[in-house]
């Protein structure tokens, strides 16, 4: 197969792309490269495909209609998996404008694309996130997610809606993952266990917010790529069972589908840095803060749907995936 990854230099980007080396698929990826975070990061994260056989990177941004139109005419894709975004839901609050141009914009192009490409399938980010104010848990795709409490997570229902479009209009086969607080080798800066860790080998205080009363399903970087790496190989089809007057917000009478992507196992965010204390050596000093804007004080996923379409669920411990990370981060950061 011939698969375009939309954030090759990204955190899941990267790591998807090499999984799918592996296993001899061809990949191109794509990204801008942008500033939101490290550079120097994304290119080391490229650097490990760079030179395999069946990789090819273009640097390009989903905003350019030109390039995005250039791209899907000079080659053909069987799947495109979109994962390049405007990512973090407190910098949403400060630089809106970020999140509509690439999350709504972007998409945009990646759908035409798709569409006028001849894309079989469309394998796309979404994120927990979109539950928002919902707080039955665990949360299912089968839940209302009509209440999001940050313009990330009103992008990301978003674009849901737009896929579903497509998938009705066009008949492009689209599945959107909902991932859960990823994290592991290779992560972004701007994420917890990255800020934690840093700030802990720098004796700096942590900022815990809701006064660290968060729970959240956080998930290893391999699980995600596992789990993406076979959905891409089961396009979503159409259920005969759907029913317009009882409508099912998570499949379709179009070829569209929406899965969690979860561990299935919440861990009090006390606990997690309890666990990195131990994995660094050192004792973190606690900077208890209120809830920030746009936050949720809970997140777990039910991940049954995934498990009976795919045959697999997330399983790493966290205290394997935060030995894993801290492992990383030394030998990265000398």
């Amino acid at each position: 197969m011939h698969i375009l990854i939309t954030g090759a230099a990204g955190f899941i980007g990267s790591a998807l792309a090499l999984r799918l080396l592996e296993r001899g698929e061809r990949v191109t990826g794509l990204d801008n490269l942008n500033h939101y975070y490290d550079v120097r990061l994304k290119e080391a994260r490229l650097a490990r495909a760079a030179g395999k056989p069946g990789f090819e990177f273009v640097k390009a941004d989903i905003t350019d209609a030109g390039a995005m139109q250039a791209l899907f005419s000079r080659q053909r894709f069987e799947t495109v998996v979109h994962l390049a975004a405007q990512a973090g839901v407190r910098y949403s609050i400060d630089n809106p404008q970020a999140y509509i141009d690439s999350n709504l914009v972007g998409f945009g192009r990646v759908l035409e694309g798709c569409r006028h490409g001849g894309v079989r399938h469309l394998v796309y980010a979404s994120s927990s996130s979109v539950y928002g104010a919902n707080k039955r848990l665990p949360f299912s795709e089968h839940d209302n997610v009509d209440h999001p409490v940050s313009l990330y997570a009103a992008t990301k229902k978003a674009n849901e809606l737009m896929a579903h479009c497509y998938a009705h209009l066009y008949g492009l086969a689209c599945t959107g993952l909902r991932f859960f607080t990823v994290y592991g080798p290779w992560g972004r800066p701007d994420m917890a266990l990255f800020k934690f860790t840093r700030g802990i080998l720098a004796g700096e205080p942590l900022p815990v917010f809701n006064r660290g009363k968060m729970i959240r399903d956080f998930t290893y970087i391999d699980d995600i790529v596992e789990g993406v790496a076979r959905v891409i190989d089961r396009p979503a089809t159409p259920d005969p069972l759907w029913n317009a007057e009882q409508p099912d917000s998570a499949r379709s009478s179009a070829p569209w589908r929406l899965y969690n992507i979860g561990n299935h196992q919440p861990v009090e965010l006390m606990r997690y840095i309890e666990i990195l204390e131990q994995c660094l050596g050192r004792k973190a000093v606690l900077d208890l803060q209120p809830m920030q804007p746009g936050d949720v004080p809970s997140t777990y996923a039910d991940t049954a749907e995934l498990s009976a379409a795919i045959g697999f669920k997330p399983t790493t411990p966290i205290e394997t995936g935060i030995r894993r990370f801290v492992d990383w981060y030394r030998d990265y950061y000398k």
